[in-house]
């Protein structure tokens, strides 16, 4: 427990925090999984179409320190390539 006030007020703002990185976190998710359903289906109009807002997404989520960069940069680059690779079969 909480020794004095600025502890108690720091306890408050992890919380606020954690909940609003785990918010950021799913969407991101979800996001990645529309994408991968729609590569998977083999649709590759659909995986065109929301490749750029899942792209968006994940920029959005590393801008906040949610995910590290690299990880972002990673998690782009393997879904730009699936989805490049739908549209040329």
């Amino acid at each position: 427990m909480a020794n004095n006030t600025s502890a108690e007020k720091r306890i408050g703002q992890n919380i606020v925090r954690r909940e609003r990185n785990r918010a950021a976190r799913s969407e991101m998710r979800k996001s990645i999984k529309r994408l991968r359903t729609a590569v998977e289906a083999g649709d590759a109009q659909t995986a065109q179409d929301l490749l750029p807002e899942t792209l968006e997404t994940i920029d959005r989520t590393a801008r906040k320190n949610v995910v590290h960069r690299n990880v972002a940069a990673r998690t782009k680059s393997r879904l730009v390539r699936t989805v490049r690779a739908l549209a040329g079969s």
